[in-house]
């Protein structure tokens, strides 16, 4: 009885699967960041370079 009192202490006190999905939210964070980052990049560049094209053909 004592070892599976001991066993359930020693389960509460592990923290390394909530360190790992910790870490997986903050990558899934970072990774949203840049594709969101990337495309109002791309369509900013699109349009200055639209605009440029434009410039050049007049």
């Amino acid at each position: 009885m004592k070892s599976i009192i001991n066993s359930a202490k020693s389960f509460i006190r592990d923290e390394d699967g909530v360190t790992a999905i910790e870490y997986g939210l903050i990558a899934t964070l970072v990774g949203v960041a840049i594709i969101v980052g990337a495309g109002l990049l791309g369509t900013a560049l699109n349009k200055t370079f639209t605009d440029l094209a434009t410039k050049l053909n007049y």
